[in-house]
């Protein structure tokens, strides 16, 4: 079945002036975007975004209680929410006995020491007394042996003599034995000192991992920020590193849009930008360029021709100053779309409706 002439005729004319349409729209584009980089200016289009940071838990647990609501503002270190910790708790008990235990065992082992000591040096005293004995025993000796060759002694009482000589240079040798001993007991038992001082450092460390483990069960606000969405209710169990909730950093707020190539190489770090918000038109938001892409987007991975270097975009992100956040941090708020407004020639002044108005 075929379409009658006066209805291809109709088609025809209602395609073609659709196409004016389009061509002429497209031309009116071209020569609006080159009528603004004549005037210093060039804008896109983008939403109002902010640094968001995901609040998750370090081990895996149960959620025992949640601080905050969506939509509540929280400072840094705020607690935002708690874990159940009554395992973690018993291990911080049961490490903490194992610290006192470890200090008496240093205790006893310096004792030991002491005892030690005391005994080395009872030793050594009677080694003195050996050998003053021995001494006093020799001299007897040789006098005996004098008057034996004399004939004034007996030779029994001589042989009693050397005999008394021979035994107590027998006990000192002992006495002088003991001594080394315990001054080898006590090295050991110095080791046992540095040994229990080890144990202890190693109980106080195990103490304090599990005082830090504590701590990270209560997880806080890692920035000043607003809760924008809990991610787990209490009773919920978590893995390690479950998200528990979104915060949003409403200091750090910006708007990304794409500039064309022949333009990307003229925005500096620091160019002046104007924001329009949809919501609010009538106010015009200061802002300055802190990020320039260096690759571009939305272009085909070999460029040729001039018609497709003109489709090369590049991001650009406009950061809004901290100070004007902050005076109405309770009315900033993320998704808003709106059109930014880049000066590229830093010596033209901004048109009457880009002039900086302060938000209400």
């Amino acid at each position: 079945m075929t379409l009658a002439a006066p209805f291809r005729q109709r088609l025809f004319t209602t395609l073609g002036v659709l196409v004016a349409l389009v061509l002429l729209g497209l031309y009116a584009w071209q020569q609006w975007q080159a009528a603004q980089q004549s005037d210093g200016l060039v804008s896109g289009n983008g939403r109002i975004e902010a640094t968001e940071v995901d609040v998750a838990t370090k081990y895996p647990g149960r959620v025992a209680e949640i601080l905050v609501r969506e939509g509540d503002f929280v400072t840094a270190g705020q607690p935002l929410a708690r874990m159940q910790v009554d395992s973690l708790q018993a291990q911080h008990r049961e490490a903490e006995a194992g610290r006192e235990q470890a200090r008496q065992a240093v205790a006893a082992a310096r004792a030991q020491v002491a005892l030690r000591e005391s005994e080395h040096a009872a030793a050594l005293a009677q080694v003195a007394q050996r050998e003053a004995d021995l001494d006093a025993a020799r001299r007897r000796a040789a006098r005996s042996e004098a008057l034996a060759r004399e004939g004034a002694v007996a030779a029994q009482e001589l042989d009693d003599d050397r005999a008394r000589v021979r035994g107590l240079q027998a006990a000192l040798t002992a006495t002088q034995a003991q001594a080394q001993a315990a001054r080898a007991a006590i090295a050991a038992a110095r080791t046992q000192v540095d040994s229990a001082q080890s144990a202890v450092r190693a109980a106080e460390a195990a103490v304090q991992r599990i005082a830090s483990d504590l701590r990270d069960s209560e997880l806080t606000a890692p920035r000043a920020g607003r809760v924008q969405l809990l991610l787990a209710q209490p009773g919920e169990v978590l893995p390690g590193g479950g998200k528990l909730l979104n915060l949003v950093d409403l200091t750090d707020v910006y708007m990304s849009f794409f500039v064309p190539e022949t333009v990307a190489g003229r925005v500096a770090l620091g160019s002046e930008v104007r924001i329009v918000l949809d919501a609010a038109p009538q106010y015009v938001i200061p802002a300055a360029v802190s990020f320039v892409a260096s690759t571009a987007q939305f272009t085909p991975k070999t460029v040729e021709t001039a018609s497709e270097r003109q489709k090369l975009m590049f991001r650009v992100k406009a950061r809004i100053a901290p100070e004007l956040l902050q005076r109405h941090v309770t009315q900033v708020k993320t998704g808003v779309p709106g059109q930014a407004w880049l000066r590229l020639d830093p010596s033209r002044d901004w048109p009457a409706h880009l002039q900086a108005v302060a938000t209400p």
